[in-house]
């Protein structure tokens, strides 16, 4: 199969699809890989380590999208890249579709098949291919709301850890899956007071038996969400409904009752965010203002660790690549039913349930 890894052109977007070694193992399979001149350069991968590994280097996006079925990206796809896709194209990258109607109607209207990165679910109910990000998106919360909290920056100037003799700050997380528990781990090892709240008891017993008395779970109602949003220096937002828009748990007005210099990291932002007052930030203007409490909302928040995340995602993404090009989509969800459950988008039609439910949208089956 012809591949293609072209450049991603998000605001300051630094991944890369797949690096100089998944490209080799796609090449010594048998596949011929096109990938756009400095298309690695951000997250370390030099031109020539495409070319060592055998790749093909074109100079523009449009070529790579001329010359390969299967387009492998990270970012879901921008305007400019959209009009470069044909029928023919298997898209292979997150998509985000649920709270973006704009993105899916133009993909289904361009007849291409559109796997998403993140409704590849497995039967236990994992993401196998958001989790690598999740885990990064998670930590990174917590250092960028830490940072924030500074007074120059414009938080309330504390410490999440405090001193001998100085409260701790508090650190609020809505949601325990993947990307939460990244964030717990990284607030407890700054020592700050923690507080988890979600609606799998499951996952607070997790909690509760993994930190003891270092993290408070709360079950979530808005009651309890209220208090505790009322009580958060930091508050971050990680829920997740796989391929759905994301709820919107924390209302203007809990906001309005947090203190001023308060902060709000929503990682969710991408399927639309936890929080009323949040809106898709970049990382060259990554925060805004909403009755004096600081929000922080990055639609690519690991862009900003491209090393780490490229490899991180490569890892996990370098199978389901190697299976669509060797043996066909087709073969490749018999082999790999979790792939099935990734198509969001053939022949014209949404293929994901939650997606067209979000949209508004028909929803018919792949068919397969």
């Amino acid at each position: 199969m012809k591949i293609g890894i072209p450049k991603e052109i998000r605001n300051n977007e630094n991944r890369v699809g797949m690096t100089a070694a998944g490209v080799g193992q796609l090449i010594l399979d048998g596949n011929e890989v096109y990938v756009q001149k400095g298309a690695g350069v951000g997250a370390g991968v030099l031109d020539e380590d495409y070319i060592s590994s055998g790749a093909i280097m074109v100079d523009t996006a449009e070529e790579v999208f001329e010359k390969a079925a299967l387009i492998i990206k990270v970012e879901k796809f921008q305007k400019e890249e959209r009009k470069f896709i044909k029928p023919h194209h298997i898209l292979y990258s997150y998509l985000h579709l649920a709270a973006d109607k704009e993105t899916t109607l133009e993909l289904v209207e361009s007849g291409a098949t559109c796997i998403a990165y993140e409704t590849i679910v497995l039967d236990d109910g994992s993401i196998p291919l958001l989790t690598p990000m999740s885990e990064v998106a998670g930590r990174m919360a917590v250092q960028v709301g830490s940072f924030y909290l500074q007074k120059n920056t414009g938080g309330k100037g504390i410490v999440l850890g405090g001193v001998p003799g100085v409260e701790r700050g508090k650190v609020v997380v809505l949601g325990a899956g993947v990307a939460g528990q990244s964030a717990i781990k990284a607030a407890v090892g700054l020592g700050a007071e923690v507080i988890a709240i979600d609606i799998d008891v499951n996952k607070l017993r997790y909690l509760d038996d993994t930190y003891r008395s270092q993290v408070t779970t709360l079950y979530s109602n808005p009651r309890n969400i209220e208090k505790a949003v009322e009580a958060a220096d930091l508050l971050i937002g990680t829920v997740l409904i796989p391929g759905g828009k994301t709820p919107c748990l924390v209302t203007k007005k809990y906001i309005a009752n947090m203190q001023k210099g308060s902060v709000i990291v929503d990682v969710a932002i991408d399927q639309g965010g936890c929080f009323e007052t949040s809106k898709v930030t970049s990382h060259e203007k990554p925060t805004y203002i909403v009755n004096g409490v600081l929000h922080y909302c990055v639609g690519n928040m690991p862009g900003a660790y491209p090393i780490t995340a490229t490899v991180a995602l490569e890892n996990a993404t370098l199978k389901y690549a190697r299976a669509i090009a060797n043996m066909g989509l087709r073969d490749a969800c018999g082999i790999y039913p979790e792939l099935l459950r990734g198509i969001n988008i053939m022949n014209g039609r949404v293929t994901c349930r939650k997606v067209a439910d979000s949209l508004g949208l028909d929803y018919v089956g792949v068919g397969f």
